[in-house]
Formats: C-alpha cells, sequence, structure tokens
C-alpha cells in the first residue's frame, strides 16, 4: 500500500530544514501511510481511528526504526542520531529513550519523503512484511 509513494519525485531542499522539522512531516507521512492501509478495512471510523493510532504512537515508531536500522546507510543512521539528541522533551506518558526513537524514525521518514521517495517506498514496503 506505498503506490502513492512510488511515484513521487524528489522534492525541495531537505538539507535546509531542520531534523525536528523533517520529523513534523515525518511524523504526518507516517500517519497517511497508515491511514491508507486501514482504509479498506471494514471498521467503524472509531475502531479505524484506533488501529491507525497503534501505530503512529512513538512506542511503534520505536519498534519500527529498530526493524529497519540494519537497512540504513551511513547518512540516514547520522540523521536518526542527530534526531535522538536533538529531542530535549518528552511526554510524561513516553519513556525519554523510546521516545527519541521515533522522533529519529520521523525525521527519516521526513527525510526520505523529500528527498528519495523510492527508497521511502522501499521501506514502507519492508515494515509491512514485518
Amino acid at each position: 500500500m506505498n503506490y502513492w509513494i512510488q511515484n513521487l519525485d524528489p522534492y525541495g531542499s531537505p538539507e535546509e530544514i531542520g531534523v525536528i522539522q523533517l520529523a513534523w512531516l515525518g511524523d504526518s507521512v507516517w500517519e497517511l501511510h497508515q491511514r491508507l492501509r486501514h482504509v479498506h478495512i471494514p471498521l467503524k471510523s472509531k475502531d479505524l481511528h484506533l488501529s491507525v493510532v497503534n501505530e503512529v504512537k512513538a512506542q511503534a515508531q520505536s519498534k519500527s526504526l529498530d526493524d529497519i536500522e540494519h537497512l540504513l546507510n551511513s547518512f540516514e543512521t547520522n540523521l536518526v542520531r542527530r534526531a535522538r539528541n536533538k529531542t530535549k522533551r518528552f511526554p510524561k506518558s513516553v519513556n525519554p529513550a523510546v521516545y527519541s526513537r521515533a522522533t529519529g524514525f520521523e525525521t527519516l521518514i521526513g527525510w526520505l519523503f523529500l528527498k528519495d521517495p523510492k527508497r521511502l517506498s522501499k521501506i514502507f514496503e519492508y515494515l509491512e512484511c514485518k
């Protein structure tokens, strides 16, 4: 269910965007991807919402990062590290290490969405098979 990304052209200069802004963008891209994965499931909107929330919360994003870390190149690994180190505030309900890893994941998603949509599509495909 990542066809919507496969045909995108790289856009803009993500080098000029801060890691927190990339995380903000990546969070919305990840949520849209999850919504598109769930849209054909015949559930009530509340149940669809809860299904997507389970996929976009910090714990799930941190686990997704665990699942793909071995696929990342050195630039991507460094980008994730920079984002993790930039995270200073954490919700009380989330372990700070989990939250910073989720921020790193979101930053990577935001970067790839702008810079390399085809690679992002492959990462999404890999995560769907997990």
